[in-house]
């Protein structure tokens, strides 16, 4: 194996496998069985083993591993019958890990760059001789301890490598996780040498003590009493060695720790019967371990503790102005929020829901307000959660039962007035296993949160102090009971020129400092960025735009570089932009000419708004309606009921009817890979048809948004602000609205309304005048 190399990496919890030894493990996730796979595809069925030492922490951090791991090789793989994956791996030796890699970007897979670890070299005669100690003191130890298998010497029996032999009898030893930890970081052989002699003395010790102690528990205890015999020794131990009891122990702190919370007397009194019950309990009873995990995590909810807000309104708006342009509605709602705290102490804490395409701003406003407001920040996810219990928590009764994301977060943000934001509302599903849309209600719900009960702690927290901002891509799709708790506020995408003064202020600067650059080193005019922005990003945000000028600003570093050249002044011109970026990668989807059959529609996709280009055709046949380009329920439904129309009143148009007889219809979409749907599309299709059915062009300069009824009525529609910033980037300069959206043209981009000519129509036939009038050739 060469020095360096690069291996899947599973973590244990509980377990410590040491080389030279067999471990049997069974997953039933996919991932786990995901990293399986690739070991035998790609890593000759090698893995490497690591060990978490903080088994309570749910996510794996990379920052949190360990360095040192163990490579193994999977020996046997059994697909069971429920489901499960079994496999046996042995542990091939210790190795340093240099680098944790995460293939998935979420910590779910990773791997590791791994180096052999040098080990000191060993006196022949000095291995030999230690050997021997070793085996005749572990004679001595199998023969003293009748619960110690004696099967350990026959396994060392022939076995001449000090590495080897302390490798196999540490597993045989009664040690708990810890200790088989530190000898899975000691890569010297005699080291643990000494270690496992000193837990065999120990252990001899303590058993013989364990002698002593039962005879003179039998000499005290009559028959009556032989129930409490474990009590009676625990307490002769406790003399002998002059000790406290770990448990013991964890009773006193969790005692002082109650006193130093101040808590609620009704929370205070179910503390006191959980560790009444642990002291009833018996070290080496199972529910130890259950009861202190539940005083653990109710302990660790930050009961009592807040951050002090910072109420200067002004150094609010600077700290949200240094990191976001604009934005300035929300910007505004918070520091009306702060500035009524400060005047009424009762005003509750408002439930904000960012409705917006990725890319625009949404979290990371969130958590540079919880910066301005001096709060803690704590964020998670709820996209495609399917089971109420990651809300709510999973009750006791249940093994490896733990409290739900809300109380886990809470303890990540060690304060009980965070900003806590919560991701992705619109992509909840639910299954058999429930709903976690309803399970929220209880936490957004004002008047229900101070009264938040999690299925594992059992009781109430206070939730009305939290600032929860949650977060969705399609208003549409936030479940209507959340969406009525909430106030939306929507973030549209930026024009061209809101990019171009982000790009200034903002993406630049940052990138080039990141780069370990002036911000004055490199310069780019004003129409060169603008130029990136139309050519090489097609996007609501500015995520494409950062890492285009990251490759840019890298490109520019590495040539320099190879030719030993000092970056002092930079002005970046076309070339290097086609040097560097290549060729444009998106075009104009706007129509070039004026052509028969052919409109310009406005929509609003994942991306923000766009334009698409609606194609009518028709064919000899017998009246029927083809529909392509990857159009969803709700856009057929509009092209069906287009067409109806324009059959039903085909006087007005002017058409011959035989046409609807003879012919067949197709309606086509283009970028057919991209699914489309919304109800905006109807006047553009029914507009396309009599396009197609008259001979008649329509302008390419127009575009058209609008849904339409079986009368001709035209309906209210929803992101025009998107719709029409897309509009503008493709140079259309005259849009059909509904004469209903009338007001919320006040809410566009002064680039919008300066550039574009807004037509509002309640009824098809207004559009069909006005277009005959002046747009028709």
């Amino acid at each position: 194996m060469k020095s360096k190399t690069q291996l899947p990496v599973i973590i244990l919890r509980g377990i410590v496998l040491l080389p030279n030894n067999d471990l049997r493990l069974e997953f039933e996730n996919d991932i786990s069985k995901n990293i399986i796979d690739e070991s035998e595809l790609f890593h000759d069925s090698k893995v490497l083993i690591v060990n978490k030492e903080d088994t309570l922490e749910e996510t794996v951090s990379t920052n949190d591993l360990p360095n040192i791991g163990v490579i193994s090789s999977i020996s046997h793989r059994i697909e069971l019958p429920n489901g499960k994956t079994r496999i046996i791996i042995t542990g091939i030796k210790r190795v340093n890990v240099d680098k944790y890699l995460d293939i998935k970007d979420n910590n779910s897979i990773l791997e590791a760059v791994i180096s052999n670890i040098s080990y000191k070299k060993i006196d022949y005669n000095e291995e030999v001789i230690i050997i021997k100690k070793l085996k005749r003191e572990l004679e001595f130890y199998t023969k003293a301890i009748p619960y110690v298998s004696n099967g350990i010497l026959s396994q060392i029996e022939k076995v001449k490598s000090l590495n080897t032999i302390t490798d196999i009898v540490v597993p045989y030893l009664n040690l708990d996780k810890e200790r088989m930890i530190e000898y899975l970081k000691e890569s010297d052989p005699v080291e643990r040498s000494t270690m496992i002699l000193q837990d065999i003395y120990n252990e001899t010790d303590a058993y013989n003590i364990e002698l002593q102690i039962d005879n003179r528990v039998r000499r005290n205890i009559d028959d009556n009493q032989r129930k409490f015999i474990l009590q009676e020794k625990l307490k002769e131990v406790k003399k002998e060695l002059g000790d406290k009891s770990l448990k013991d122990t964890k009773i006193i702190e969790y005692k002082n720790k109650i006193k130093k919370l101040k808590l609620d007397s009704k929370l205070v009194e179910r503390l006191d019967e959980e560790i009444k019950r642990l002291e009833s309990m018996t070290d080496l009873s199972p529910e130890v371990s259950v009861v202190e995990n539940y005083l653990d995590w109710v302990l660790s909810i930050p009961w009592n503790k807040y951050t002090k807000d910072n109420e200067d309104l002004n150094n609010i708006y600077e700290k949200l102005d240094e990191s976001h342009s604009g934005l300035q509605e929300l910007k505004d709602r918070f520091v009306e929020y702060v500035a009524v705290r400060k005047k009424s102490n009762s005003v509750k804490s408002p439930i904000i829901c960012l409705v917006g395409p990725p890319g625009v701003g949404k979290t990371s406003f969130v958590r540079s307000l919880a910066n301005a407001l001096n709060r803690n920040f704590v964020k998670i996810s709820v996209g495609g959660v399917n089971d109420e219990a990651e809300i709510m928590g999973h009750r006791r009764t249940y093994l490896g039962a733990k409290p739900g994301r809300i109380i886990q977060s809470l303890k990540k943000a060690k304060s009980m007035n965070p900003v806590f934001l919560i991701d992705e509302i619109d992509k909840m599903t639910k299954d058999q296993k429930g709903d976690p849309a309803s399970s929220l209600l209880e936490v957004l719900d004002p008047e229900q949160n101070k009264y938040f009960s999690d299925n594992y702690i059992e009781e109430e927290v206070d939730l009305k102090d939290v600032m929860f901002i949650t977060t969705a891509n399609y208003i549409e799709n936030i479940p209507e009971p959340l969406k009525d708790r909430m106030e939306i506020i929507e973030l549209s995408a930026y024009t061209e020129f809101e990019k171009l003064d982000i790009f200034k202020k903002y993406i630049l600067p940052n990138t080039l400092k990141e780069h370990g650059l002036n911000e004055k080193t490199i310069s780019i005019s004003d129409d060169l960025m603008l130029s990136i922005i139309s050519n090489y990003t097609n996007e609501a945000g500015v995520r494409e735009l950062s890492r285009v000028i990251e490759k840019l600003v890298r490109k520019i570093i590495t040539d320099l570089m190879k030719k030993k050249l000092s970056v002092n002044k930079i002005t970046v011109d076309k070339d290097m932009i086609k040097k560097y970026l290549g060729l444009p990668k998106y075009e104009d989807n706007s129509i070039k000419n004026n052509e028969i059959g052919v409109v310009n529609g406005l929509a609003y996709t994942q991306l923000g708004g766009d334009v698409l280009n609606i194609e009518v055709n028709y064919m000899p046949g017998s009246g029927k309606l083809k529909l392509t380009g990857q159009l969803g329920d709700v856009m057929q439904e509009s092209a069906n009921i287009a067409f109806s129309y324009v059959k039903s009143n085909y006087k007005l148009f002017n058409i011959d009817p035989k046409l609807f007889r003879n012919y067949d219809f197709h309606i086509h979409v283009p970028e057919g890979a991209v699914k489309k749907d919304g109800p905006s599309a109807g006047i553009t299709l029914t507009t396309a048809l009599i396009s197609a059915l008259t001979h008649s062009y329509v302008d390419s300069k127009l575009a058209m948004t609008g849904e339409i009824t079986l009368r001709g009525n035209i309906l209210k529609i929803g992101g025009l602000k998107n719709k029409t910033i897309a509009a503008l980037k493709y140079g259309i300069n005259k849009v059909i609205i509904p004469k209903s959206n009338l007001n919320d043209i006040e809410e566009l981009p002064k680039e919008v309304r300066d550039n574009i000519k807004f037509i509002p129509v309640d009824n098809y036939i207004e559009a069909f005048k006005i277009m005959r009038r002046g747009f028709y050739e």
